[in-house]
């Protein structure tokens, strides 16, 4: 895609997030940047709506947070596998998007904190995720979920767990999800593609950052996870029979030729897929959103592919 200069909103708000942030090293142990960046997104998330009822839970030895608007009815639901390179983030990190995503969408979120690399690498993630789908379809009804109506969803390394996940099912011959919404999803294992190399130091996600979290996950470059599509999913010879799928990538973010390549390879299959590009945005955008008029304008189309698959079973009208 063609991109344009990258949106001055956007840009002023990663500043004063930084500024906010205070210090950042990453020479310091792996441990201690979880925590900073947890407490940086607690500082700087957006308040949650006032309507919705939101419980914590463990599952498995998992932690859950579950985010449910009103109402007696059962609604659609949403797994949601939060971002931060499979080595950190939380259900704190990713907090204020599920919220906003439950509300606007009318769904019950389910985010969980999957095991993370590289203490656990690949496969332990798309592990929990199906460990977690699993409960929501069997116990979730307590909780307002309707079992029949359920979507994965995922931001950037989300994005690989929850179409990980779904080649999984699919591998095992299991009930397959209403949907997908994977937004600035790290689906590929190339990081030669000419979006990494044009967006090397871009301004949310650097290549070399990026390299880092993938061998984090997959183990040294040419370890068999590389090749295992539950794993890289751009690595799949075949897409077909996988659900409708939303993809939003942005133009300022290395990732933005692994959401393409992704849909491309879905759509060649036959699988219904909607591609989204912000021609003015960089990875992560969405934390923008409150701030910059392109970025909201991206959250509010991801927030209506979530209500459209997961009511509907069905992209939104293009």
């Amino acid at each position: 895609m063609i991109s344009q200069p990258f949106d001055a909103e956007c840009r002023a708000h990663l500043a004063a997030q930084a500024a906010e942030a205070g210090e950042w090293d990453p020479a310091w142990p792996l441990a201690r940047q979880r925590e900073a960046w947890e407490a940086a997104c607690r500082k700087a998330r957006a308040r949650r709506p006032e309507r919705l009822m939101v419980e914590d839970m463990e599952v498995d030895g998992l932690h859950l947070r579950i985010y449910r608007p009103p109402g007696e009815d059962p609604k659609p639901g949403v797994l949601y596998a939060h971002g931060g390179g499979w080595t950190m983030g939380s259900c704190e990190t990713h907090d204020d998007l599920c919220a906003e995503l439950a509300d606007q969408a009318d769904v019950v979120v389910v985010c969980f904190d999957y095991r993370l690399a590289p203490e656990h690498p690949h496969p332990a993630q798309v592990e929990d995720a199906l460990t977690v789908l699993d409960w929501m379809r069997s116990s979730g009804r307590a909780m307002g979920i309707d079992p029949t109506h359920i979507i994965a969803a995922g931001d950037s390394a989300g994005g690989q767990v929850a179409a990980g996940t779904a080649l999984a099912i699919r591998r095992d011959g299991g009930r397959a999800l209403r949907g997908m919404v994977l937004i600035n999803p790290a689906v590929g294992g190339d990081t030669e593609t000419g979006s990494y190399m044009a967006q090397a130091n871009s301004p949310a996600l650097g290549r070399d950052e990026m390299i880092e979290c993938l061998v984090a996950l997959l183990g040294p470059k040419g370890s068999a996870s590389w090749s295992d599509p539950t794993g890289v999913p751009n690595s799949a010879r075949d897409v077909g029979g996988l659900p409708p799928t939303f993809i939003s990538v942005a133009a300022h973010d290395p990732l933005h030729d692994d959401g393409v390549i992704f849909a491309g390879k879905l759509k060649a299959a036959g699988v219904p897929v909607a591609l989204r590009e912000e021609a003015a945005l960089a990875h992560s955008y969405w934390r923008s959103r409150h701030h910059s008029k392109a970025a909201m304008a991206g959250f509010k189309a991801i927030a209506d592919a979530v209500r459209h698959l997961a009511h509907e079973g069905a992209l939104p009208p293009s």
